[in-house]
């Protein structure tokens, strides 16, 4: 069954869609958004592939999956149209990069700027159901996310995955190349960064630390 993905990854994930699981896979998405309201749309399922171009990757972040809410998934983990209110968790992670860079609260809350820097956005799960938060979990797509993952640490160098909450950090063990950073800490949700698991994590000074020494261009976070 034909996806629709970026070029520059087709080579690498050829194999991956082409397995049964992952036909199986788009069978039943194909029938969910026929039969029921799902997010994001069906132009930006893959936008964390479509933004990011594999030859550009720096930085792998690792969302859950989409907000389950009208109008607030645009393909890439933890972003919103720029025209839509900041969930919480989005607008911690402005603060603690404030925090971290010593810099003005950006309020954009539209993430295709750092895409396009490289900052691929992944979501472990890429759609969902309306209203159903984990709908489409354990469907085929963590199956398929992982070994992107795998591919990525096993075919790119250099590169920085920050893993934030307990969740994303199951993910540390399919990250196997030693040159990568792996950055970890707790998620950016209210409840855990009132806790103090999130605020001081200093990741995004880190990342671009990481970046600079290996002679590679910092994210512009702002």
């Amino acid at each position: 069954m034909k996806v629709n993905i970026e070029k520059s990854w087709l080579k690498l994930l050829d194999k991956e869609l082409n397995k049964k699981y992952f036909n199986n896979l788009i069978y039943y998405v194909k029938n969910q958004y026929n039969t029921k309201s799902c997010y994001p749309p069906r132009n930006l399922i893959f936008s964390a592939f479509d933004n990011c171009n594999l030859n550009d990757l720096k930085v792998v972040i690792i969302g859950q999956d989409p907000y389950h809410g009208p109008g607030q998934a645009n393909g890439l983990c933890f972003s919103v149209d720029s025209n839509r209110v900041n969930p919480p968790s989005l607008n911690n992670i402005f603060k603690e990069i404030s925090h971290d860079l010593d810099c003005k609260n950006r309020d954009n809350g539209n993430l295709i700027d750092w895409a396009k820097q490289g900052v691929m956005l992944l979501n472990s799960v890429l759609t969902v159901e309306d209203g159903l938060a984990g709908s489409h979990a354990n469907k085929g797509w963590e199956k398929f996310t992982n070994n992107v993952i795998k591919l990525i640490s096993e075919n790119k160098q250099d590169v920085v995955f920050m893993l934030w909450g307990g969740y994303a950090k199951k993910k540390e063990s399919i990250i196997t190349n030693n040159n990568h950073l792996i950055l970890k800490s707790g998620h950016p949700s209210p409840l855990s960064a009132n806790r103090g698991y999130w605020f001081g994590n200093k990741h995004f000074s880190k990342c671009n630390d990481f970046l600079l020494k290996r002679r590679l261009s910092p994210i512009k976070w702002l």
